[in-house]
């Protein structure tokens, strides 16, 4: 099987302090750790077995994020 690279959004809970995130394209894929090399080898596992079952076919292209920034103050 080729190898294929997939790419994950990643937050930190203020309230745990995990690490959480997911694979916007590819449905089921996501996890949580406590430090980012946990995080990374759970997502790893989970992005493994969806492949394993078949459960691997991306949703959507993954393009990339942005940054906004909101004026809160009304003129």
């Amino acid at each position: 099987m080729p190898e294929r690279t997939y790419t994950a959004i990643i937050d930190r809970c203020p309230n745990t302090g995990l690490y959480v995130g997911h694979v916007p394209s590819l449905a089921g894929a996501h996890s949580q750790g406590k430090d980012l090399d946990e995080f990374r080898r759970n997502l790893a596992e989970v992005i493994s077995i969806l492949v394993e079952e078949g459960e691997s076919a991306l949703e959507a292209d993954f393009i990339g994020t942005q940054t906004f920034v909101v004026n809160r103050h009304r003129m």
